[in-house]
């Protein structure tokens, strides 16, 4: 069994042929697809998504490159509120920190990441955080709020989230994995170029790990250039397999354990 804990199942590009990919995902072994929300219309379309199909989760949240776009204080909270009210919502994401890219300013993201943080904490729902160049500061906000769940004694300190296309050094990913958070490794680590990347999963233990795709996004070999689907979460598992010298079935149990244990909601994911 897989479980792919990072997609987005709402986008445009699966619009033709949605319920058929689904369908390729449940025929390769995918019990569990978790669809993220970006903004809060494709949060709404992703529970709706989850309520029609067994086995698809939802995330609702706010993506920093969206933020100013989107955002509107308390009553963009309100209905996220809403929205993970819904038994199949498991997640709070994507919401994270982007300085890659100038969509949102920096001051803005990391107001919204830490009011959706401490939305997050009042749900108890775990976190699919986005990172893109701005390591640093989301450590520091992240150690910060882990601290504080940890001086509540709160139920989310042992759980509180993945950190989505993981791709940093060998130290970040400890740094993360001390935090509690599982890394979330997909598509990227198939690349032929991506040889540090491989170094760095290769030294950290497999109990780390959640498999995702990210799709539509980061599709992995030999499918590169094509779109990306659930259904093809099994070719990073086997590259995950390769690099730890572990059966393909200990990838698939170990991983989807990962998932499950950050991602239990009130649907027993």
């Amino acid at each position: 069994m897989w479980f792919d804990s990072h997609c987005h199942l709402d986008f445009a590009a699966f619009d033709d042929d949605r319920e058929q990919v689904i369908a390729r995902a449940r025929e390769q072994g995918v019990t569990a697809m978790l669809s993220l929300g970006v903004d809060v219309a494709s949060s709404e379309a992703n529970v709706a998504l989850a309520a029609a199909h067994q086995g698809v989760y939802a995330g609702v949240g706010v993506h920093p490159n969206d933020a100013a776009r989107v955002w509107q204080g308390e009553a963009t909270l309100q209905t996220l509120r809403r929205l993970a009210a819904h038994p199949r919502v498991v997640a709070i994401g994507e919401i994270g920190l982007d300085y890659y890219r100038d969509a949102t300013p920096p001051a803005q993201q990391r107001h919204v990441l830490q009011r959706q943080l401490e939305l997050a904490a009042d749900l108890g729902l775990p976190v699919s955080l986005h990172n893109r160049e701005a390591t640093a500061d989301l450590l520091a906000i992240l150690t910060d709020w882990v601290a504080g769940l940890r001086g509540e004694a709160h139920s989310l300190a042992a759980r509180p989230g993945v950190w989505h296309a993981f791709g940093g050094t060998l130290d970040e990913g400890q740094r993360a994995i001390a935090l509690g958070f599982k890394l979330g490794i997909g598509g990227p680590l198939t690349f032929k170029n991506a040889e540090a990347r491989r170094r760095v999963v290769a030294a950290l233990p497999l109990e780390a790990f959640v498999l995702e795709t990210d799709a539509p996004f980061l599709t992995p070999h030999p499918h590169r250039g094509q779109r990306n689907e659930p259904a093809y979460v099994r070719l990073i598992a086997a590259k995950i397999a390769e690099l730890h010298g572990r059966p393909l079935a200990a990838v698939a149990a170990t991983t989807t354990e990962n998932a499950r244990q950050i991602f239990r909601g009130r649907d027993n994911v």
